[in-house]
């Protein structure tokens, strides 16, 4: 059984995180105070705590081809629901680092994949396996 993961990251403005996670992605708010926040990310304990600058992501990694921001965090979602918050973000006009797409199809770890940047730029994976039993699977 998987257990849910708690990270704490920096923001600039808490009134555009709880726009973007809240209000775009559909995470459900927790805790807060004046300086930080807390969100249910897909299952995932996410505090967002103000800071005056965020760094800039250390390196790139290289996956299946594709430059991806390193470090970064993200969630696991269902495929359909992979679909509504790509589409939301996609109405929302949120620029892709990576667009929607699909990664090692009718392989194992079959998964649907993007990028975004928050407001405060942190960049973001979400990510659906076609087969969720095939998370681990190498």
């Amino acid at each position: 059984m998987l257990r849910p993961f708690h990270y704490a990251f920096l923001v600039l403005d808490l009134d555009a995180t709880r726009r973007f996670y809240g209000d775009l992605l559909g995470c459900r708010e927790g805790r807060s105070s004046d300086t930080w926040v807390d969100f249910d990310l897909f299952g995932n304990q996410l505090s967002a705590h103000v800071a005056p600058a965020i760094p800039e992501p250390a390196g790139i990694g290289h996956v299946d081809g594709i430059e991806v921001p390193v470090p970064h965090f993200g969630a696991i979602l269902a495929w359909d629901e992979f679909d509504r918050v790509a589409r939301a973000l996609q109405d929302a006009d949120v620029p892709f680092l990576i667009s929607p797409r699909v990664r090692y199809p009718g392989q194992p770890g079959e998964q649907a994949t993007l990028f975004v940047r928050d407001p405060s730029g942190n960049p973001i994976e979400l990510k659906a396996f076609r087969y969720p039993a095939q998370v681990f699977t190498e």
